[in-house]
């Protein structure tokens, strides 16, 4: 078979499934289960860079192949995904449609922008600061807005669709966020914890 399949990919393509494990839910209307598949599908992209250099003698062929592996699966995860949630909760007016197009559209932007980059430095050294906000943070920053669902009642559909307007310009404009380290993700973590159980709390009793 044509790819990859050693434990260096296994977290990106376990994201991949949540991802669209996701956006199944959302469709099927599982809202809340759709959110949770986003955090899942986080959870796997912070982690699967450190596990695939892990390997010490990975080819050019596996480390390119890595990239585009993650590029792809962060467009589903975190491009289509929050978009098609937005459609499933309300965004889903002929006029609010640019919301939904132009928040994916964002993201494919960015993430070739950044492939076609990283073609041309060639492995000169890793990154050490993002340009723009990084797609994956759409993992932690929708769930928190889904924190306050039920507290916004029918405001909540229009903080969503400010939240994919702004994320998304926030995807493509120049400005410089320095690139998390250990500690800072490993209070990530923590962070999402905590809006799961926030989210299962107002859920349940509000």
């Amino acid at each position: 078979m044509i790819g990859f399949y050693d434990y260096t990919v296994i977290l990106t393509y376990l994201g991949f499934v949540s991802g669209v494990f996701g956006i199944i839910m959302a469709m099927s209307g599982h809202i809340f289960t759709a959110v949770f598949a986003l955090m899942f599908s986080g959870l796997c992209d912070m982690f699967d860079g450190k596990v695939a250099r892990t390997k010490k003698k990975r080819t050019q062929e596996e480390k390119s192949f890595g990239i585009q592996l993650d590029s792809l699966s962060d467009l589903v995860c975190f491009g289509v995904l929050p978009a098609v949630i937005g459609y499933k909760i309300g965004i889903n007016k002929v006029y609010l449609m640019p919301l939904i197009i132009l928040y994916p559209l964002a993201g494919l932007i960015r993430l070739a922008y950044f492939n076609m980059l990283e073609t041309m430095r060639n492995g000169d050294g890793p990154v050490k600061e993002y340009v723009g906000l990084p797609i994956t943070s759409a993992a932690l920053i929708f769930p928190f807005i889904f924190i306050f669902r039920k507290l916004l009642g029918k405001y909540f559909v229009l903080l969503y669709g400010i939240a994919l307007l702004v994320i998304g310009v926030l995807f493509i404009i120049k400005i410089k966020i320095k690139k998390p380290k250990t500690k800072h993700m490993i209070m990530f973590i923590v962070i999402g914890i905590l809006e799961i159980l926030l989210i299962i709390t107002v859920k349940r009793f509000l």
